[in-house]
């Protein structure tokens, strides 16, 4: 794992699996998506590639669980998985959300998660962040900010609703992580993450954001731990280490334009078709004699 680092344990660089597991260490990509919610990418398929490519990971899908509720009941039993949520507030930022289990994710999602969501299920749920927080509260859970500077200039980032004065800087000292490597962002945002982390007192966490079959695994949280409590304790402990690079400007085009197209045809559309559909029902019911 050998490559120019900002901090001990925020290595930037391509992963060496190989090397990873002949140490014993457990790592998964924290933050990849499915066609669960904005990504074409099947469960089967990110469950086939991360067995060749030898590495663990999250379905991190906006606000939903089924991709990942799948995957765990198609997995082999020595594959390494985390149940996770990425929910979206709509106060702008995305929280990262990591269970000991796939039956607490589930409980917590069918009370805190699915009653909020809108018409369009994969943008910001009827709940700000410092709520989310809240119903976090008292859950075995380890919780990060997904890509804290957010993306082309928006708030769907943490930090970047911390530096607008949108959240107040101790919204960022009740998480137990940043997500300090995130390929979709620039190297100085990535660094920039790494040092508030830092000066927050907080763990890191490390993902692909992947939305293309391809880029999972590109960016690993690494462990020296034995199962999942083990590997989701070392964020909390902060004895985990995180590598990975950023996607090149192509990749990180190609990746846009496949989230707005998923999201296009398989969210926006309906939605904007079901509202029409109850204004022109509310418009019938309105008429007189009718």
């Amino acid at each position: 794992m050998s490559s120019r680092s900002v901090q001990d344990r925020i290595i930037f660089g391509r992963p060496d699996v190989e090397s990873i597991v002949s140490d014993g260490l457990l790592c998964a990509d924290m933050h990849f998506h499915t066609n669960c919610s904005d990504s074409y990418t099947t469960v089967e398929d990110a469950l086939a590639l991360a067995k060749r490519r030898n590495v663990g990971f999250a379905i991190t899908d906006h606000n939903l669980i089924d991709g990942s509720v799948k995957a765990f009941g198609l997995k082999d039993e020595d594959q390494f998985m985390v149940p996770g949520i990425e929910i979206s507030a709509w106060d702008g930022p995305h929280i990262l959300v990591y269970f000991y289990s796939l039956d607490e994710m589930v409980e917590y999602w069918k009370r805190n998660t699915q009653p909020y969501i809108s018409h369009s299920p994969w943008l910001g749920i009827d709940k700000g962040v410092e709520w989310i927080l809240d119903s976090l509260e008292d859950v075995n859970c380890v919780i990060s900010a997904a890509h804290p500077h957010g993306y082309l200039g928006t708030v769907k980032g943490v930090q970047k609703a911390i530096d607008r004065g949108i959240l107040d800087v101790s919204v960022a000292k009740r998480m137990d992580a940043y997500e300090v490597i995130c390929s979709g962002m620039s190297r100085g945002e990535n660094i920039r993450a790494g040092k508030c982390a830092l000066e927050y007192g907080i763990g890191y966490t490390g993902g692909s954001d992947g939305h293309l079959l391809s880029e999972l695994g590109t960016v690993l949280t690494v462990s020296d731990a034995a199962d999942l409590d083990g590997f989701l304790d070392s964020i909390v402990k902060h004895t985990n280490t995180i590598v990975g690079k950023e996607k090149n400007i192509a990749k990180k085009i190609l990746m846009g334009m496949t989230s707005v197209s998923r999201f296009s045809t398989s969210c926006l559309v309906p939605s904007i078709a079901r509202k029409a559909e109850l204004a022109r029902y509310r418009g019938t019911k309105n008429r007189p004699g009718v």
